[in-house]
């Protein structure tokens, strides 16, 4: 069944901030994972889920810096994790099961953009793809023994700049005229289609799965574009300030929470939904980044199959 994007009342809003979503929920007891959750969205998301009860594991590239971010949030961890190599992926995971812990939130958070073109691992993968792509799926195979078959969820943060580009099925790596701006966007489609056909996968192991737009905002996600470049893409006003239609990092981090909690979303029906502002997003009527929604390559179940399909032979891994 395809997930109808069609929004469902929720309360909540584009306003609203994750410590909003998260008002009277308790997670006491409970263990989320956040990639990236030291910086910008994640580190506010790492925020609001701890003050709610939750204990928080932050795997990070850099862990010293990462440990020093945290410091002062109680129940919030971090280990080493590097999402560009699979060895290190598999090496965290191993260490993760061996503690025997359920993880019943995986929030596959982390992410590059408009990276000048980068290779890593042995067969040079673009970077964008896979760090923000292929990373989040090995890391998320490799750690389903731990999630939960009384309804863990795995949370991946999309983007609107899913806008630009489908999968470029016959290029995946830029191996010719690489664009910083579309690869990003092909990584953010890539995180829509992941999240769909997981969740379709899921509902056997008690996994639910959804894909989340957190909004436009301005964090450290954007180090590598020049200021210059942000006035002249109208994010900022002639002071430096974000631009009107621009969201908090509080306001930012809602989304993944809403997705991550809200009871709303225990409906099958609404199972690998792509969310924006606390809700459902409906199809995108317009090509405006700030106004959101779906395009119609960020939603189709073949194209989702497909990539799963092409994720497991580059990654070697296919457990679900």
């Amino acid at each position: 069944m395809t997930t109808k994007q069609q929004k469902i009342g929720t309360g909540f809003g584009a306003h609203s901030t994750a410590d909003d979503v998260l008002a009277g929920i308790d997670l006491t007891g409970t263990t989320a994972l956040i990639t990236g959750g030291y910086s910008g969205i994640g580190l506010e998301t790492t925020r609001a889920l701890a003050h709610a009860g939750a204990q928080v594991v932050v795997p990070a590239r850099r862990p010293s810096l990462a440990a020093t971010v945290l410091r002062g949030i109680p129940g919030a961890e971090t280990h080493a994790l590097d999402l560009a190599d699979l060895e290190s992926i598999r090496s965290f995971s191993e260490r993760f099961l061996e503690t025997g812990r359920t993880l019943d939130l995986l929030i596959n958070n982390a992410g590059v953009m408009a990276w000048p073109e980068t290779r890593v691992g042995p067969d040079g993968w673009e970077a964008h793809f896979a760090l923000n792509h292929l990373g989040h799926f090995a890391l998320t195979h490799r750690l389903r023994p731990a999630l939960s078959p009384n309804g863990s969820r795995v949370v991946t943060v999309a983007s609107s700049g899913h806008f630009l580009s489908e999968i470029r099925w016959d290029d995946l790596h830029f191996r010719t005229g690489y664009d910083r701006w579309l690869a990003y966007a092909q990584s953010k489609t890539a995180n829509a289609l992941f999240a769909l056909h997981l969740d379709s996968l899921g509902p056997d192991n008690g996994i639910r799965s959804f894909a989340v737009h957190p909004g436009s905002i301005l964090t450290p996600l954007q180090r590598h574009i020049p200021r210059e470049d942000w006035h002249a893409q109208g994010w900022t006003t002639e002071d430096g300030s974000p631009a009107a239609g621009f969201k908090t990092p509080q306001q930012g981090a809602a989304t993944t929470v809403w997705a991550a909690t809200s009871p709303l979303l225990d409906n099958a029906r609404r199972g690998g939904a792509y969310c924006q502002d606390c809700d459902l997003a409906e199809p995108a009527t317009s090509d405006d980044m700030l106004v959101g929604g779906t395009k119609p390559w960020a939603t189709n179940p073949a194209a989702a199959a497909r990539l799963w399909e092409l994720s497991s032979e580059l990654t070697g891994l296919n457990t679900f």
